[in-house]
């Protein structure tokens, strides 16, 4: 990869940076503490959502450093310690860390990303982590609803100029592609992921020419092997077509090629695709696709298959890099556990709103998968010195919320999700290739059954927790800490 290192030390919320020094000059920088990343809501009220951004949080991670002129900064402000600056002076990260691979599929509540470590570098960290997390999961789980309903037909990222920044661009398309896009627009995205580009031409393209047909007929000349043609510029069915048709018999049948597309960017996409594919066909052409752009989403896609539209792939643009229908995926980075005469003491943040009241302890969570269907069954949060689910016999959970709900689950395997990937402040995770992701990402999102996958009122994904778990919070709640 050619991507610049950016040191991002100073993203983090100014409180981060108050607290530590507040820390510090109370003598607690040897506390260690423990913080979960969760999610209360998955986007679109959908069934599940999809984990993504590790690789970016990793390399955050390792490049943790604060320079003369952060120092300096910080100084100006007035109001930290001398021993501070000198603390982030000398930073190192001393963290565990544990995650998530991305691609997995991910349900509210369950620790996607635990860091464990001196509470003045735990705290440090929660603004990047929850920024890489929040974005590139929810335009992954975007994605991944935009690929399943083009039910197998390509789709193509088209968003960088919809995208709120470059970050949002480049690692919008990186997201994208782990949940099921097959390529972008963005070039540098390419370049530094290997997302494959793709592109052919604008209406500035046919509009800078003589016609409408002189514009076809260079690039056709240009790019034989590769010719997709945009035909809305000014009439699909008067000029667009029948001029890619004239393009086709005159320049790439005699130059030994075939057509690769056209595309229809505007109009009633679904009629225009049918009247297309007729005079295509008619003209010999029928292995020449089809591609709908057009402010696309999961809905208008299924819409139009459903319509009996004849498209072969699709370009989806702000939709998708935007996640306009539910743009904020909601991250949240809590303390669970603080260590207090060398145990790990479990801690609760307790609310009015039930969704709000977290669940403390050091954990870490499973999912079971049926050794028949070889689909997921359920996830069970423990704490992380609980011994590992024994599946050799029938293995009841329970709802948290409604105890009476119980399940009882036989022949199955108990995967535990969290995998170490900082030691001690040392990677020790080697990052898969984003081919690899995107693989995992598919065969894990195959594990679900479909009544989670459905786009509306979904199957709620049983998440529970373990008996100790469980009683462990129903005790802090009776039993508030202040």
């Amino acid at each position: 990869m050619n991507r610049d290192e950016r040191n991002l030390s100073m993203l983090t919320d100014f409180y981060e940076l108050t607290m530590m020094n507040g820390y510090l000059e109370k003598g607690m920088e040897d506390t260690v503490a423990v913080f979960d990343v969760f999610f209360r809501r998955i986007p679109d009220d959908g069934g599940f959502a999809i984990f993504a951004g590790l690789e970016q949080l990793i390399d955050y991670m390792k490049n943790l450093r604060f320079t003369d002129d952060d120092i300096e900064f910080l100084r100006s402000k007035k109001c930290f310690s001398e021993k501070f600056l000198s603390y982030l002076r000398n930073f190192e990260f001393k963290c565990d860390v544990w995650s998530i691979p991305e691609g997995t599929p991910i349900f509210p509540r369950e620790p996607i990303i635990v860091v464990k470590g001196p509470a003045v570098q735990a705290q440090l960290v929660e603004t990047v982590t929850l920024l890489i997390a929040n974005h590139q999961s929810l335009i992954a789980t975007k994605a991944n609803r935009i690929a399943r309903a083009a039910d197998g037909r390509p789709v193509m990222e088209f968003g960088s100029r919809r995208a709120q920044n470059a970050d949002a661009a480049i690692l919008g398309a990186r997201a994208a592609y782990i949940g099921g896009v097959g390529a972008t627009a963005c070039a540098i995205t390419d370049r530094d992921y290997g997302v494959p580009a793709v592109g052919t031409m604008a209406h500035s393209w046919v509009q800078l020419m003589g016609s409408e047909y002189e514009a076809f007929k260079a690039y056709a000349e240009i790019y034989p092997d590769n010719c997709t043609l945009l035909v809305d510029t000014y009439n699909v069915l008067k000029s667009g077509i029948p001029n890619a048709i004239k393009v086709f018999d005159e320049v790439l049948k005699p130059m030994g090629y075939r057509p690769k597309g056209i595309r229809i960017d505007s109009g009633d996409i679904a009629y225009l695709s049918v009247k297309a594919r007729k005079m295509l066909d008619d003209a010999g052409y029928p292995d020449c696709g089809i591609v709908a752009s057009n402010s696309l989403d999961e809905y208008l896609i299924s819409e139009l298959l459903r319509q009996g539209a004849q498209l072969n792939s699709f370009g989806v643009g702000e939709n998708l890099i935007t996640a306009k229908s539910d743009p904020v995926f909601g991250c949240v980075y809590k303390l669970a556990a603080v260590e207090r005469n060398s145990v790990l003491d479990p801690v609760i943040k307790i609310s009015e709103s039930t969704e709000k009241i977290t669940i403390p302890g050091f954990k870490t969570f499973y999912r079971f998968y049926s050794n028949e269907s070889g689909k997921a069954m359920a996830d069970y949060i423990s704490l992380y010195d609980e011994p590992a689910p024994d599946t050799s016999k029938p293995f009841t959970i329970f709802d948290p919320e409604s105890t009476w709900k119980k399940k009882e689950l036989t022949n199955v395997t108990a995967k535990r999700m969290l995998v170490p990937i900082f030691e001690n402040g040392k990677c020790v995770y080697e990052s898969p290739s984003l081919k690899e992701i995107k693989k995992y990402c598919a065969e894990q999102v195959d594990t679900l059954w479909d009544e989670v996958k459905r786009f509306k009122n979904p199957h709620k994904y049983y998440v529970d927790l373990s008996e100790k778990l469980w009683n462990l919070r129903n005790d802090l709640l009776n039993k508030p800490a202040y």
